[in-house]
Order: C-alpha cells, then sequence, then structure tokens
C-alpha cells in the first residue's frame, strides 16, 4: 500500500492539473456511481488525507483510495489510454487540458464536502496535513500501551500516512524493536517527529530514501533487506510477520540495534471499524 508522501504527491500533482478548471468530461464506473455527473462542475482542489484523495469540486467531495494497486494517471486532454486493460479504469476526469484516469482506484465516493468526516473523521493526525501536530499523534498512540510499537505506527487512528516501509525505517533509526510495547516506548513523540521529517523529506518526488542516499540499493536502512547486513553494526537484518491476519505485514529489524524485549509485544486486534491501515 503507497505511504503518506506517495499519496500526497499524485494529489499534488492531480490539483496542479485540475483545481480552478471546469470539468469537460466526467465518468465515474462504479456501479453505485454510474449515474453522478460531474461534468460542467470546477474542480476546488484536490488534497490527500493520510492515505485518501479528496477531489473537492462545488460543494462535492470524490473520494478515492489507491490501495496496493491504484494509480491515478495524468496525460493530456484526449491522449489515448495503454496504461493497462481499459475496463479498470473506473474514473475520469478531465478538462481542456488535462485528463486524470484513476486506474485500479479504490472506495470511490461522492459525498457533500462538508460530510468528508463520514470517509476519513476516524483517521489521526496527518503527517502531512496542517492539522499535523506530533503531541496528538503521541497521545493517541498511548492510549494501547501493551500494543507493539510496529503495529501502533500502522494504525492511520493514531497518525495518519504512515505504511510499512516508513514504519520499519522508524524504528530502526530510534533503536526500538517493532515488538516492544508502545508503553515502553521512552519518547513517543520524537517517533513521530521522526515521521514527519521522513516523509516531508520524500514527498516531491517518487523515490523514497531513509538513509540520504538515492543510489540503488543504498536507500533504506532494514527495510527490504532481510537476511542482509545492517548498514551500521553487519549483523543480519531479520523479518518476520507481525499483527493478526487480514492486517498483518512483515516487520524489518537488526537484533543488535533494535534489541528485543524481554517478552513480545501483544498482537492486539485492531479496533472495530475501517481497516486500521486505511
Amino acid at each position: 500500500m503507497p505511504e503518506g508522501d506517495t499519496v500526497w504527491l499524485t494529489a499534488h500533482r492531480l490539483d496542479q492539473a485540475l483545481a480552478g478548471r471546469a470539468l469537460t468530461h466526467a465518468d465515474l464506473r462504479v456501479p453505485a456511481l454510474a449515474t453522478a455527473d460531474l461534468t460542467g462542475r470546477t474542480v476546488a482542489e484536490v488534497r490527500a488525507r493520510g492515505k485518501h484523495i479528496l477531489v473537492r469540486l462545488d460543494g462535492l467531495t470524490l473520494h478515492s483510495h489507491l490501495r496496493m494497486d491504484g494509480a491515478w494517471v495524468l496525460s493530456k486532454a484526449g491522449a489515448r489510454w495503454s496504461g493497462g486493460p481499459a475496463h479498470q479504469v473506473r474514473a475520469v476526469l478531465a478538462n481542456a487540458d488535462w485528463q486524470a484516469l484513476g486506474y485500479r482506484v479504490h472506495d470511490l465516493a461522492l459525498v457533500p464536502t462538508a460530510a468528508e468526516d463520514q470517509l476519513v473523521g476516524h483517521l489521526g493526525p496527518d503527517i502531512l496535513g496542517p492539522d499535523w501536530d506530533p503531541a496528538a499523534a503521541a497521545e493517541r498512540l498511548a492510549r494501547q500501551p501493551d500494543r507493539a510499537i510496529g503495529e501502533a505506527l500502522l494504525d492511520q487512528r493514531n497518525l495518519a500516512g504512515i505504511g510499512n516501509l516508513y514504519k520499519a525505517e522508524i524504528l530502526f533509526l530510534h533503536g526500538t524493536n517493532p515488538w516492544v510495547r508502545t508503553g515502553a516506548v521512552a519518547d513517543l513523540g520524537a517517533l513521530a517527529s521522526t515521521a514527519y521529517r521522513l516523509l516531508r523529506a520524500n514527498r516531491d518526488h517518487p523515490e523514497q530514501s531513509t538513509t540520504g542516499s538515492m543510489r540503488r540499493g543504498e536507500e533504506h536502512w532494514v527495510y527490504g533487506r532481510g537476511g542482509r547486513p545492517c548498514r551500521r553494526c553487519g549483523t543480519r537484518i531479520e523479518r518476520a510477520d507481525q499483527g493478526r491476519a487480514p492486517y498483518a505485514r512483515i516487520a524489518f529489524w537488526c537484533p543488535t540495534c533494535q534489541p528485543a524485549p524481554a517478552a513480545r509485544g501483544s498482537e492486539t486486534d485492531p479496533p472495530d471499524g475501517p481497516d486500521p491501515q486505511d
């Protein structure tokens, strides 16, 4: 699932192409929205909220989520689509200059802009949003002190935007094992602040580096490097599933730089409601 910086960049590019312009063509190709007609409406702005994309236009908001396989693809107006099976284009938004095609986008919904909280109101402070507050994020994390910190960071109800890549890298940089109890982490605010620093550094380009290097194979400390030597100490990087199905994700950590707790933190059931990693 794309990280918050990737979603932010997608929304930013859509905003540059669509905001302030009337739609000359709009087609929402999901049954629930098949009769919705947005043609002629002006796009006010496109914004990311965590991992969600909100297209705001004349009092309505079109919501979408990329999940694992979705993408919004921009091209010049009238250009022929060649990026995959045409029947998997689920949304088309076009003006006189640009067309945005929602390829395999998920959770399309159309609501009054004033009712956006129906779709994203469960989210915690958005790391790349105007509501970002590391203290508030830390307070939310602290509400489940017995939960493993690796799971807590992925729960978008605590702070919105962290995915598996940044979870692994943030915990490495703080020398924290993914299974440490959240209540045993000395400074949750510092974790939140590191999340902001990393996502903010990467939001303006598709490449994601946490090491400071953009050279291929050198971008990350532990993420995706299971079985390879730690860049700091040479110990073999470990990997294991963390969390309960269907919310389990692979954790990466250095057993020397991130020593294991006496007992692994509890893999708690997520709170009721939407997927906590949304």
